[in-house]
This record gives C-alpha cells, sequence and structure tokens, in this order.
C-alpha cells in the first residue's frame, strides 16, 4: 500500500464495506477516493485551512467517480492543494460562493473538522451511522439556515418506534449546528433540534439468575470441549447437505470462552476486554490498567476468579483475546455468544448484560452503589442508580465477593468459598 497509486484498475476494484473508508494515494499526499457504505465514490482532497496542526480540516470534493477520470481529478487535486500552499482555502470559498451550505454538506464538514478529530472511533461510527442513514436522507438537501424546528421534530416523530435512536439524533443535530455556530456556517446559537420534547427512554435490564449462570457455564465448558449441538431442521431441502448429526457440533476456543468469562468476573465492557493487552494486566497486584475506556483512564480491580481465568491462558501475542492474527484483537464474540447463549436458553441476553449481572449481584448483595458505581468505573452517581432497586466494604473485598459468587455459580454450586491464588501460582 505504501506505493499505491490511484488508478481506473484501483478505483474499479474497491467495494463498499459497512462503514464509509477512503483510499489515499501516496504519490499525492490528500488525494483520494471516498467510498461510502451505499457504494457512491467520489475523488476528494484533504488538507488543513491555515498553518499548524491546530488549523481546521477540510475536505473538497472534486467530482463523483464515473464523471471524472482518476488522471483528471489528479490534476484538479494537485491545483487545490497548490492554491492552498498559496494561503487560500477552496473548499471555504466554494461554500462561500454556494451560500449557505446544505444539511448534507454541513454533515461532512462537521465529521470531518470536528467528529473524526476530537471524537473515539465508536463515537466517530455511531454518528456517521445516524447522519448518513436516517438524518441526511431526510433533511441532506434543505439549507443549513432554512431548516425548520417542525421539520426536525417531524423527523423525531417518525422514529418514535426506537427512542433511544430518535433522541440521539436530536442530539447530533445539536451538535452539529453547534460546531456550525462557532465555525461561522450558521448565525450562533442556531438549533432547530432546540425545545423538542425527548421521548421517555425505558432502559433495558436484564440481570442473569443463579440458575441461567448455572446454565451458563456448564454451556461454556461444553462449548469449549466437544462443543454444542446444531438444531436443524432436518424437514428443509437443504438439511440434506448438512453434516451427519454426530459432527453437527459448535466449538469455541479457550480465549472465546475466556472472554465471556472475564465478562462476568470483571464487569468491564465489551471493548475493555477485547482490546485489553498483557502489558496492561498486573497479575502480582491483582489490577488492570485501562488507558482508554469508555470513561477515560480507569483501573480495574481483578478478583480471584479474573485472575484465574488470566493465569490460565497462553500469551500468543500482546492481546489478551487475540483474533485470527495474534498480532490483532478478536473483533467480536457475535458467534461464540450466540452459541453458548442459545444452549443455555438466554434467548435475548446481550453480552452488556454480562456486566449488568456484575453489578446486580454486589447491589443485591448490600455492598453499597458507592462501591459499585466505582468498580464499574461509573463518572456519575446517576448511572449506578438504575441498580438501587436491587439493593463501606473496601473495593477489593467487594469484586472478591462478587467474583466468588459468580464463580461458584458457574460451576453449578450454590455456595462456595474464594481462595486466593498464591504468588507462586501467578505467571509473571
Amino acid at each position: 500500500m505504501a506505493d499505491l497509486r490511484i488508478t481506473k484498475r484501483i478505483v474499479d476494484g474497491l467495494k463498499a464495506r459497512r462503514t464509509e473508508f477512503a483510499v489515499w494515494d501516496a504519490k499525492l499526499p490528500g488525494f483520494g477516493v471516498r467510498v461510502r457504505p451505499s457504494g457512491a465514490m467520489s475523488y476528494v482532497v484533504v488538507y488543513r485551512a491555515g498553518s499548524g496542526r491546530g488549523a481546521p480540516v477540510r475536505r473538497f470534493t472534486i467530482a463523483s467517480v464515473g464523471k471524472a477520470a482518476p488522471e483528471a481529478a489528479r490534476r484538479r487535486a494537485k491545483a487545490i492543494l497548490g492554491a492552498v500552499a498559496q494561503g487560500q482555502d477552496p473548499a471555504g470559498d466554494r461554500a462561500n460562493e454556494r451560500g449557505t451550505l446544505t444539511i448534507a454538506a454541513l454533515a461532512d464538514r462537521f465529521m470531518s473538522e470536528h467528529v473524526e478529530q476530537k471524537r473515539k472511533a465508536g463515537t466517530v461510527a455511531f454518528y456517521r451511522h445516524l447522519l448518513e442513514k436516517i438524518i441526511e436522507p431526510e433533511l441532506g438537501a434543505i439549507k443549513a439556515d432554512k431548516i425548520t424546528r417542525a421539520q426536525v421534530a417531524k423527523l423525531h416523530a417518525k422514529l418514535k418506534a426506537t427512542p433511544f435512536q430518535a433522541n440521539r439524533v436530536l442530539a447530533v443535530i445539536g451538535s452539529m449546528y453547534a460546531f456550525a455556530g462557532r465555525s461561522g456556517l450558521v448565525a450562533e446559537g442556531t438549533n432547530p433540534a432546540r425545545r423538542i420534547e425527548q421521548f421517555k427512554e425505558h432502559r433495558r435490564e436484564r440481570f442473569l439468575t443463579g440458575d441461567e449462570l448455572v446454565r451458563l457455564g456448564a454451556a461454556i465448558r461444553e462449548a469449549e470441549t466437544k462443543g454444542v449441538p446444531w438444531d436443524v431442521d432436518e424437514a428443509k431441502p437443504k438439511a440434506k447437505h448438512l453434516p451427519k448429526a454426530e459432527h453437527r457440533f459448535t466449538k469455541i476456543g479457550t480465549s472465546a470462552g475466556a472472554a465471556i468469562r472475564l465478562l462476568l468476573f470483571t464487569g468491564c465492557r465489551l471493548r475493555e476486554i477485547l482490546h485489553l493487552k498483557w502489558e496492561q494486566v498486573d497479575l502480582e497486584r491483582g489490577l488492570l490498567f485501562l488507558a482508554d475506556s469508555k470513561t477515560g483512564k480507569k483501573t480495574v480491580i481483578l478478583n480471584a476468579p479474573a485472575l484465574a481465568v488470566l493465569t490460565g491462558l497462553d500469551r500468543l501475542g500482546p492481546y489478551v483475546v487475540p483474533g485470527d492474527d495474534p498480532e490483532k484483537p478478536r473483533a467480536d464474540l457475535k458467534r461464540p455468544w450466540e452459541a453458548v447463549g442459545k444452549r443455555a436458553g438466554l434467548d435475548g441476553v446481550r453480552l452488556h448484560d454480562l456486566r449488568h449481572t456484575y453489578a446486580s449481584f454486589g447491589a443485591g448483595s448490600g455492598l453499597g452503589l458507592p462501591i459499585i458505581g466505582r468498580l464499574l468505573g461509573h463518572t456519575q452517581a446517576s448511572t449506578t442508580a438504575r441498580y438501587a432497586h436491587l439493593d463501606n466494604d473496601p473495593l477489593r473485598r467487594a469484586s472478591e465477593y462478587i467474583g466468588g459468587r459468580i464463580a461458584a455459580a458457574l460451576e453449578g454450586k450454590k455456595g462456595g468459598a474464594v481462595v486466593p491464588l498464591k504468588r507462586s501460582a501467578i505467571n509473571l
């Protein structure tokens, strides 16, 4: 890729993905092809409008692929970058010539100049999804200074079946107009999403019971050893082409089973475990040092069951839960979780519900919401308050108690003492 030059052959070979991406020319920095999930492609130039790292990033769309040949787009890109070197701002000039931007054009600038520069990858993907799939199809052609509150309210009402998503649409529009006001693209203070009443959101709270944990533990062990059997409708025409019944088993790897257990024993979020590196694990002190969790830097206290899981894993690469390439983290746990969840009869249970289960065991045992909040890494007391209806030991005792209860349930026991690991048993 270091010698990639954008040619017709390269462009013709590009395929759309689930998220937007760009391919950049190595010979002309800033020149590239943007590919949207819809399959639409365009030649673009990215540059900084001014000197220094603090200068805003601009994206200038040259032409749609198909309306210009790669070499013609390259010549245009060179001309644009030459103008930038002379202190000009072609993207800004184009916007001024056309008048106020449309919502779609404003969304492009909002993403490239603000969100992509200052937000985490997950937030970028979420904003892009809402803008491209919901906001732009409905409002994209409207001038940014002409849109009315009634038009935004109509879109919000249209999404009433998904109240969380509907309310996030209002939040993204509000954030986009705050950016537009600061950038001088609309009058400061303009916000067509203001004063639109949000839908009431009912948080989805699902906690695994003791019996469900027993079934889950059995399903994980079965999936790790002989595998869990498939359910096949023998009446379907294609059933005869499937493997014989004695070969219809789904096995999960050791690291996948370990990841599910760690989610339960630590209360961590999925990406905190999947992106966990061995360098962030301190087995001697029983701690995880997460540099970049959802709420920022975070330290996780490891209980004895979590330590047992970690010490039982082989170090195949930098990540605790490696993917097919040991140098990269596992992308997700979708297939392993579907297999063990179905086998355990946990219909509708998400991986994130394991975090809720960790909290519910602590809250239900009277450990106190402040302690639970600190164990989970909550920065706001209101976030932990959702567990108040289930309702100061030191953090380590609280973590040991929760982990011990969960470990006992996974092993099919109704109780059980937690035996701390001896230092000699810990692989440093």
